[in-house]
């Protein structure tokens, strides 16, 4: 089976790298991005990865996903302590989506212990830095395959 992953990547994530090391690393995006197409194709997956600062652009992806993707991952960033729209484009969109996270956001400040995108989801992994998006993806796949 050769499965359509999304991968969509929400504020900030472009700035992969030089954003708060302390917290988020130092791998860019890219370094990201190129490992989880390694990992696609060790499991025969295709991906689509975007990034958008904007909510309507990302809420746009998800409904578009509908149409051409068998599952999503996202890291929605700081919108997923604040989007009920985005949230209700996952529930629309009924596929299987992983919410992913490279901080630990139970760790973090208390606003951030509250996602509204993990009730319409099928998990959530969160604080292993970029491997997140690799444990995301076998999860993912995992679900498809086995559903």
């Amino acid at each position: 089976m050769n499965e359509q992953i999304w991968v969509l990547h929400g504020p900030n994530l472009n700035l992969l790298g030089t954003r708060e090391p302390t917290i988020y690393g130092h791998q860019t995006l890219e370094d990201i991005n190129q490992r989880l197409h390694l990992e696609a194709d060790s499991l025969q997956v295709s991906l689509k990865m975007m990034q958008s600062n904007h909510e309507g652009q990302l809420i746009d992806w998800v409904q578009e996903a509908r149409l051409h993707a068998h599952g999503l991952i996202i890291n929605a960033g700081g919108y997923t302590h604040t989007s009920i729209a985005l949230r209700d484009a996952i529930a629309s969109a009924e596929l299987p989506t992983v919410e992913c996270h490279l901080s630990n956001i139970y760790a973090r400040e208390t606003f951030r212990h509250h996602s509204y995108l993990s009730e319409v989801c099928v998990g959530q992994i969160c604080g292993f830095g970029g491997y997140s998006y690799v444990l995301a993806l076998y999860a993912l796949i995992q679900h498809l395959r086995e559903t």
